[in-house]
This record gives C-alpha cells, structure tokens and sequence, in this order.
C-alpha cells in the first residue's frame, strides 16, 4: 500500500499510526501490534523537528531486531520512511537513541 494510503493521526498532543502500516513496517501482522505496545515489546519515541524541520515529527519503533522510522509532516503526511533489520545480529543500542 502507498505511503499516500496512511496518513498519521495527530490530535491533543498523542500521534496514532495504523496497525498495517506499523505492522508493514516491522514485519509483524497487524493485529499483533496493539498487545505487543501494550507489553512494551514494541517501543517507541517521538522526535519534533525544530528550524528547517518546524512542523515534522519523526517516529521510531523498535521491536526485537528491526527499527521502523516514519517523518510526517504537520498534516500527518508521510515525507519518508526507513526501516533496518539486522538478521541474527542484535540491535545495537546506539540505534535506540533519538537522532540516530
């Protein structure tokens, strides 16, 4: 499904991604992910861009060996998005920092 199909919800200061796509993202099925952020298995944090960025968030959402990145913009658009899966290596910690 296309970027332009989800669209982030931003409303009262909380941010709400869709379940396919987050499940998309992390290799997961989608109906996992709700009980799975529950238990913490998955994580997560939010970064809000300042200067040239004003208006950006970034979102990264780590669960077992992969991180999923998504940057939308002020509308809850999709400018980009990434994701790493490092296999049988372990996610390495400094990948668990905002700005990485």
């Amino acid at each position: 499904m296309s970027d332009r199909c989800h669209k982030i919800e931003m409303s009262a200061g909380e941010i709400f991604v869709d379940a396919e796509l987050l499940g998309t993202l992390l290799g997961l099925e989608p109906a996992a992910i709700p009980s799975l952020l529950r238990n913490r298995t998955i994580t997560s944090f939010c970064e809000r861009g300042t200067g040239a960025d004003e208006g950006r968030h970034r979102l990264t959402f780590f669960h077992g060996n992969r991180r999923a990145r998504l940057v939308v913009d002020s509308a809850g658009l999709i400018v980009s998005r990434s994701t790493i899966n490092f296999g049988e290596h372990g996610l390495p910690r400094q990948l668990h920092r905002a700005g990485t």
